[in-house]
């Protein structure tokens, strides 16, 4: 078993022994491109990694937005523990790579030309082209919720002002109101994190608003982590008495995926007869799919994501494409930043070797997801795979959940362990 005390170091380790084989890499006369589109979790340590790879490629990234807000460790700005400039990087690191990084947002890509095409007319020429788009939410499941609706009826899904929002909007509600929190249908990033953030929001609620209460409106049967975080509920926020601080809801009991949302009453209606509920703060969770450069460029298939091979990369659908992150089907791999980061260093092995001409070996992945449930409350979930035949597998016994009824150390221990890895990833991606 593996003890998140080392995890991290067998982590490097691994990505380590993946790129140990590329140190030996013939440098091509002839200078190859690489275009990465997104400067998340999968797109920049792509990008990163092939250039440290083999420095004879041409890397471009290209990302609209200068500056990167993490979606992970997003909830710690609602609870108060984090500012909002603690989860925010510039790309600075990686052009002193001498990775090009590109401001604009990618609107086109030709796999016949191998160009891609960038909002403001500029075109772009590939070798091999890695699309690391994240996910993109499908605005019309939901009547009266658009872009517009969400600048005030926040998802947060995507970091940065909508965070601010939230926290604002939780900072202006009244002691004795009422937060609800919308979780739609799997498959969406990151399944733990709605309840993260509602154990987050809980633990400022608990502090300056204790008369406050969270709802859970969840358009599934179960939850990643389920007894470990209504274990920490019970312990912090008196989860399943009457004066519980957070109340989750499934579909089968009052739960469900909202239907229609009326912003100027605050009112949302969920699940198949369209209840109504009220509240001071409404955090909808839309439902997703890859992000929008994917459906344009013919990335996805039937179901919203976009279909690849798990050895490599490349997408099914398109030669010389690759698409990482969230977009892509990886399972069992989960929809998170740190599986991000593990898919994009396999990635860039893949692209630099087939750019020489070679083989790449049997690729290992990770993941490990950490939550925080309160002040000096963390839990945890680390997972190894492996490549068998073509298709990416859970190592049985590989990994580890954190313990239920562990000390109060323990789960403090886990807390530190969850800001040291969100410093170390950050840092891996952006340095």
């Amino acid at each position: 078993m593996i003890t998140r005390r080392n995890f991290i170091k067998i982590a490097t380790g691994i990505t380590a022994a993946g790129l140990s084989g590329c140190s030996n890499f013939s440098i091509a006369t002839a200078k190859k491109r690489v275009i990465v589109i997104g400067g998340g979790a999968g797109g920049a340590t792509a990008a990163k990694y092939i250039r440290q790879v083999d420095p004879s490629i041409d890397v471009t990234l290209i990302e609209k937005n200068r500056y990167y807000y993490t979606c992970f460790m997003s909830s710690s700005v609602l609870s108060g523990e984090r500012k909002i400039d603690s989860i925010k990087f510039s790309y600075d690191g990686l052009i002193k790579r001498g990775i090009k990084v590109v401001h604009h947002l990618a609107v086109g890509i030709d796999p016949i030309t191998k160009t891609v095409t960038t909002q403001n007319g500029d075109i772009f020429y590939y070798d091999r082209l890695i699309v690391s788009p994240g996910i993109d939410f499908k605005w019309d499941t939901i009547e009266g919720y658009d872009k517009t609706i969400a600048k005030t009826i926040p998802h947060a899904w995507d970091s940065g002002y909508q965070t601010i929002t939230l926290r604002k909007q939780l900072e202006a509600m009244k002691d004795g109101g009422t937060v609800i929190i919308t979780v739609p249908h799997k498959p969406f990033r990151c399944h733990p994190a709605p309840f993260g953030r509602a154990s987050e929001m809980a633990q400022y609620l608990k502090q300056h608003k204790p008369k406050s209460k969270i709802l859970i409106l969840d358009a599934n049967e179960k939850f990643a982590q389920q007894k470990l975080f209504i274990q920490g509920w019970k312990k912090l926020y008196g989860y399943g008495t009457d004066n519980s601080l957070i109340e989750w809801y499934p579909f089968s009991d009052g739960g469900g995926e909202v239907v229609q949302v009326d912003a100027k009453e605050r009112a949302i209606y969920v699940g198949p007869f369209e209840d109504q509920h009220q509240a001071d703060v409404i955090n909808v969770i839309p439902a997703q799919k890859a992000g929008k450069i994917a459906f344009t460029a013919d990335l996805v298939d039937e179901t919203g994501w976009c279909p690849v091979n798990q050895k490599t990369f490349e997408s099914k659908r398109h030669k010389d494409i690759h698409v990482i992150g969230d977009a892509c089907i990886a399972s069992p791999m989960a929809r998170s930043a740190y599986a991000a980061n593990s898919q994009a260093k396999v990635c860039a092995v893949a692209v630099v070797k087939a750019l020489q001409g070679e083989e790449m070996g049997t690729p290992s992945y990770l993941n490990a997801c950490y939550s925080i449930v309160g002040k000096d409350y963390g839990i945890s979930v680390a997972a190894v795979y492996r490549l068998e035949g073509d298709k990416i597998k859970w190592i049985r016994g590989a990994g580890g959940l954190s313990p239920m009824d562990a000390s109060a150390e323990v789960r403090k221990r886990e807390m530190y362990y969850a800001h040291s890895w969100f410093k170390n990833i950050t840092y891996d991606m952006f340095r």
